[in-house]
C-alpha cells in the first residue's frame, strides 16, 4: 500500500517585522487530517499557502513524501488540490470547459461520462454547458470541488471549505471530506463554527 506523508518542522513565517506564525510542527500520513482554526487574520491562509509553496517559510522545513521518499515539486503539484474562495475560474469558459482545461494542465484526461457523474455529485447537474461567468458564488465553489475531485489528490487542502454554500452545498462538502479523509491527507483552515465543529470530529485541531 502506498503511504503518503506531510511534515512540518519548526515552521515560521514573517512578513517584514510581522510574525504570522512561529514554531509549528506536525506530521500527517494517509488517513490523517489536520484542522487549523482561528479568527480572521490569524494566519490560517498563510500557513496553507506556505505548505503549498506559495510562500517561502521564514524558518523551518516542509516535506511531502511517498513511502518515505521525498517528492519533487512537480510531483507534489500533481498530487495536491486546493479549494478556496480566492481561487479563480475562467468565467468566459463553460463549467465543463473549465474542468477539461484543468485536467489537461495536470496531464490527465476525463470522459463525458465522468464529467456528468461529477456535475451531479456536486449539485451542478444540467449546468455543465453554462458559462462560469453566469454562476453564483456558491456554484463556483461547487465547481472548484469538482476540479479537486478530478485530480484524486493525495493531499487535499481546504481553505474556508463551505464559503458561499447553502445547506445542500455544505452537505456535499462534508461528504467529500469524509471520503477523502480516509484515503488522503486533508488539511482544513476555517473560522466558521459549523466547519469547526465538524473538523473537531475528524481532525486534530490546532489553535
Amino acid at each position: 500500500m502506498t503511504m503518503y506523508s506531510l511534515s512540518a518542522v519548526n515552521l515560521a513565517k514573517r512578513f517584514g517585522t510581522r510574525k504570522v506564525f512561529n514554531d509549528i510542527s506536525f506530521e500527517l500520513e494517509t488517513g490523517r487530517s489536520l484542522a487549523v482554526v482561528g479568527p480572521n487574520g490569524s494566519g490560517k491562509t498563510t500557513l496553507l499557502l506556505t505548505l503549498l509553496g506559495g510562500y517561502l517559510p521564514s524558518k523551518g522545513e516542509i516535506v511531502f513524501s511517498e513511502n518515505a521518499q521525498v517528492l519533487s515539486p512537480d510531483t507534489i503539484r500533481d498530487k495536491t488540490a486546493l479549494v478556496a474562495p480566492y481561487l479563480n475560474l475562467y468565467d468566459s469558459l463553460t463549467a465543463e470547459e473549465n474542468l477539461v482545461f484543468f485536467t489537461a494542465v495536470s496531464g490527465g484526461r476525463v470522459t463525458g461520462k465522468e464529467l456528468n457523474s461529477l456535475f451531479e455529485r456536486v449539485g451542478l447537474a444540467g449546468r455543465a454547458d453554462d458559462p462560469v461567468g453566469s454562476y453564483s458564488s456558491g456554484m463556483k465553489q461547487r465547481l472548484k470541488y469538482a476540479a479537486a475531485i478530478l485530480k484524486s489528490p493525495e493531499f487535499l487542502f481546504l481553505d474556508e471549505p463551505t464559503a458561499n454554500l447553502d445547506d445542500d452545498g455544505k452537505k456535499i462538502v462534508f461528504d467529500i471530506i469524509e471520503e477523502f479523509k480516509r484515503k488522503s491527507i486533508v488539511v482544513i483552515a476555517t473560522n466558521e463554527k459549523e466547519e469547526r465543529d465538524f473538523a473537531e470530529q475528524i481532525c486534530r485541531v490546532d489553535q
